[in-house]
């Protein structure tokens, strides 16, 4: 055990963050602190580095243990350039170097005792050295700035005239070259594109100490994480495993409680109901036996409702109109920036149905695409045609067409007046939006805050090609999920460019990858681009195609001519179509159950009614037949509830498989 926390309690006024947290950290584990946004995760950050002080409880580290700590809002501003900063944290090696070349010149000099003396100096010395990695130091150093993102161009830069997130990068490079202990690292990925993220969990994956994060960046996670300690509802669950498995066993978990939690209600109900009744008699042995019924359900240990997001704020989007099956044709498409050529004839096609993720280093021009898709700047060549019935609905960040004057309830109202209050609240709080947050003004709202409220408003209309630029960003893990799971059910068609690894994973049918100002095409999800992508540069690199062709690669064959590239095309379509099918149908399960569910709990009502009815107060045969149906009714509720949440779970954990 290197570090334990260990009953850990927090609370800001009346405002109760943590509970009784415990969890402990062996040496090279690796941890991940997840929860909803507001549920204490850098509360106990800063309490580990004692920067908080708990109200209870307390961090135990063990002796001469060093810890490196990266915030997510670091005061950062060094008076260096970006490679002697890097390389101040190797200062120690710099002097051991330096000792080391004098005590070289001074063996020259010396003789007898003196030189034996500076013999066993130099020895022991360049044996530390050497086992520190001195005679890399350097190589780590370039290694580090590298993987950041810094080119050699960088090394030169004065840290005070970079930007916010460079200087963050800067910050992380440190840290991750001290090689502290213990690793605490809150939201790293924020100032990372892709590249430099993967680069990161590399580093981290095989880092020799052990390494706590807070991240959003689920994928991220999933590669790094060997413990996932869970903050919900104040206190602390523990996961022994990566994301997906917490995923997977939470959602067990939550069903679980929730069947319980459900039965619990019932039994509840079903007492107070018969000891209400008892009373009714108004005879001296029913009141005891009310009395006694009473005592018991006072024992019982009632139990919590599981903080599972709200059913009903389940996004399900359905198109009003099917589109035909070309969707979007990109011809020849051509677009620069005064002297910055960002891509020449580019080709590219999506059929209806298919989810397509746009990825890509910062810069290439994926944002210019679908910005040139919406007409929003002009192409400087080629074509962009839409097929027969095709209406978009496009989100972006940078073109919220919002009424700041309006509050968020009635931007969402004003626009789909055909919804009632609790849809629009369950749809708005999907997106964090809760309690008198509803009544803000937008022109009040951060940017942030006003991307959620523009993609809430998406999620809403009739479009059938939904365009996302960003779609993720600012969603806490909850949301996200929401999301992830109303575009995974969408019969629509999808193009997306996001830098959401796990997001991508879980909705895309299809990648498509600007690079080198080509496109490259993956029939299936992130997972498998990762494990075929240099196939297809390979096969771009001997092929004499133009600039702009789309090289195209699917589970069934990784050659890449433009006949594969079809016949893949019309195998995810029809794969999806398959996919989208149990979809629905879950869906429609779903939609009877819950139908089956409000008839049920309506005739349990209405019989609670007869039985405390004062006409049946006497009529000990009437009010034994109501009973035995109601126990009835109850049994068919509880199964009705299984069935449910079985059919929940399996939306849940049935992802979308790689397209063969």
């Amino acid at each position: 055990m290197i570090l334990a926390v260990q009953n850990i309690s927090k609370a800001y006024g009346i405002n109760q963050i943590l509970s009784d947290v415990s969890f402990h950290i062996e040496d090279k584990e690796k941890i991940a602190i997840v929860g909803i946004n507001g549920s204490g995760k850098t509360t106990l950050l800063k309490i580990i580095m004692g920067e908080e002080t708990a109200d209870d409880g307390q961090v135990v580290i063990a002796k001469d243990t060093t810890i490196g700590y990266l915030s997510q809002h670091q005061d950062i501003s060094f008076d260096n350039t970006i490679y002697a900063e890097m390389l101040a944290t190797k200062k120690y090696l710099i002097d051991m170097e330096e000792k080391i070349r004098s005590l070289e010149k001074d063996m020259k000099h010396a003789e007898g005792d003196e030189l034996e003396k500076i013999m066993n100096t130099y020895n022991n010395l360049s044996s530390q050295y050497d086992r520190q990695n001195g005679y890399a130091y350097k190589s780590e150093v370039t290694g580090v700035l590298k993987g950041l993102g810094f080119t050699e161009d960088d090394y030169d830069r004065h840290i005070n005239s970079l930007s916010g997130g460079q200087r963050m990068r800067v910050a992380l490079g440190k840290l991750l070259l001290t090689k502290p202990d213990v690793i605490i690292l809150d939201e790293p990925t924020n100032h990372l594109d892709m590249v430099s993220i993967a680069w990161l969990e590399g580093f981290l994956s095989s880092y020799q100490g052990s390494v706590i994060i807070v991240s959003h960046d689920r994928y991220f996670i999933d590669k790094i994480a060997t413990k996932i300690i869970e903050i919900d509802n104040t206190k602390a669950i523990i996961y022994h495993g990566n994301y997906t498995y917490y995923s997977v066993k939470r959602a067990e978990i939550r069903a679980s409680q929730m069947k319980a939690y459900l039965n619990q209600q019932q039994e509840i109900k079903h007492q107070e109901a018969v000891i209400e009744k008892l009373k009714q008699f108004n005879r001296e042995k029913s009141i005891k036996r009310a009395e006694s019924r009473e005592k018991m359900l006072d024992k019982i240990e009632r139990l919590d409702k599981p903080t599972e997001v709200n059913a009903d704020m389940r996004l399900s989007l359905s198109p009003s109109v099917e589109s035909g099956n070309d969707v979007l044709t990109i011809k020849e498409l051509t677009k620069s920036f005064g002297d910055n050529n960002l891509f020449t004839a580019l080709n590219m096609e999506i059929k209806r149905g298919e989810h397509v993720c746009l990825i890509g280093a910062n810069g290439t021009g994926k944002t210019t695409i679908l910005k040139i898709i919406n007409r929003l700047i002009s192409k400087d060549d080629g074509q962009i045609i839409l097929g027969s019935r095709v209406k978009i609905g496009y989100y972006d960040q940078e073109h919220q067409v919002l009424s700041l004057h309006k509050t968020i309830f009635q931007e969402i109202s004003d626009s789909y007046p055909d919804l009632n209050n609790t849809r629009i609240r369950n749809v708005l709080a999907a997106f964090l939006f809760t309690g008198d947050d509803v009544f803000k003004k937008i022109g009040d709202l951060s940017g942030g805050e006003r991307g959620r409220v523009s993609l809430a408003k998406l999620m809403l209309s009739p479009a059938n090609f939904l365009i996302l630029d960003e779609p993720t960003n600012h969603l806490d893990i909850h949301s996200k999920e929401i999301l992830e799971e109303a575009i995974r059910s969408y019969t629509g068609t999808v193009l997306c460019v996001s830098h959401d690894r796990y997001f991508i994973n879980h909705i895309s049918t299809r990648i498509v990858e600007l690079k080198d100002k080509k496109l490259y095409s993956f029939i299936g999800n992130y997972d498998y681009y990762e494990s075929h992508k240099d196939i297809v540069y390979a096969a771009d690199g001997n092929n004499s195609t133009a600039k702009g062709s789309i090289f195209a690669v699917s589970n069934a064959n990784s050659e890449t001519s433009s006949d594969n590239s079809t016949l893949s095309n019309k195998e995810a379509y029809l794969r999806n179509k398959e996919e989208q099918a149990k979809a629905r149908k879950r869906e429609n399960d779903m939609k009877k159950l819950e139908k089956v569910i409000a008839d049920l709990e309506e005739k349990i009502s209405q019989i609670d009614e007869e039985i405390n009815a004062p006409e049946n107060a006497t009529n000990s045969h009437k009010l034994g037949e109501l009973t035995k149906e109601r126990e009835e009714l109850d049994t068919k509720l509880v199964e009705a509830y299984e069935k449910y949440y079985a059919l929940e779970e399996e939306n849940v954990s049935g992802d979308i498989q790689s397209i063969p």
